[in-house]
């Protein structure tokens, strides 16, 4: 399995994963010209994408749903929820996910898990590669770390996590205070030194990547959000490496096609 940031932060956030021919979005927060740009950046045509999974009802993760899916045809997936949430879906194409059970689109099987956010249903993403067992999680928009989080995300082979704001930058920054309490909020986004603390949580080591996610251009810099993380992975198993996501542009790939901890298992 292999993954790409189309772009992740306040303008619009879109993850793309790639295993053995199938090819899903983790949200479409840009227009199709937009996506189909990135794409194109990366050299994958958006015809080639078989589903993209929508986190939540932002316009930031939602931009670009609707009228990808009458262009090129994406069935549609989320939870309960978020579905109803997103205006105007192809019903033939949207599917509503009721229950934590996993559910498989071609390669790759998912699970949604509930987050707490200011939206209807919020979810964080755990995808499988069903050859190998490699597992990639992936949570951005979350204000706190549930149980169910930390359980899910165990033993992790890449690691696609917010880490939204520095906070002193966020209390000493130009947002108003009601704005500052919403971002800081159990309800919001994960702070440096919040994300620091899931990730020392979930270091392992055959955890071979971390990826930072929707950085905030005003509260935060890549150095502040990598910096935070690689402390925090000092003096832990895992020896990966950590790469801020990029607004502006595609990034990766993470991850590889080699095998997860279920290949790795069967070969001891």
């Amino acid at each position: 399995m292999r993954a790409w940031t189309l772009g992740s932060g306040s303008k619009g956030n879109s993850i793309l994963l790639e295993c053995d021919g199938t090819r899903v979005l983790i949200d479409a927060g840009y227009s199709p010209r937009a996506l189909a740009q990135r794409l194109a950046s990366v050299h994958v045509a958006p015809e080639s994408i078989s589903a993209v999974i929508v986190t939540h009802e932002h316009i930031d993760h939602k931009r670009g749903v609707r009228a990808a899916q009458r262009k090129w045809k994406w069935q549609v997936y989320g939870s309960a929820g978020t579905i109803a949430a997103l205006e105007d879906l192809d019903e033939k194409r949207s599917t509503a996910i009721r229950s934590p059970a996993p559910f498989t689109i071609g390669s790759l099987q998912f699970e949604l898990i509930r987050v707490p956010h200011d939206a209807s249903a919020p979810t964080a993403v755990l995808a499988t590669d069903v050859r190998s067992g490699f597992r990639a999680g992936i949570a951005h928009d979350l204000g706190a770390v549930p149980e169910t989080l930390r359980t899910a995300f165990a033993r992790l082979d890449l690691l696609l996590l917010e880490s939204n704001h520095d906070e002193e930058m966020l209390r000493n920054g130009p947002y108003p205070p009601f704005l500052q309490s919403r971002i800081s909020g159990g309800s919001g986004h994960l702070s440096n030194r919040k994300s620091a603390a899931l990730t020392r949580e979930l270091a392992w080591e055959n955890l071979r990547q971390l990826v930072l996610l929707h950085l905030s251009e005003v509260n935060n810099t890549p150095k502040h959000a990598v910096a935070a993380a690689e402390a925090a992975l000092r003096g832990a198993k895992a020896k990966c490496p950590v790469t801020a996501a990029p607004q502006d542009r595609a990034a990766g790939p993470f991850g590889d096609g080699s095998g997860g901890v279920r290949q790795l298992a069967l070969a001891l």
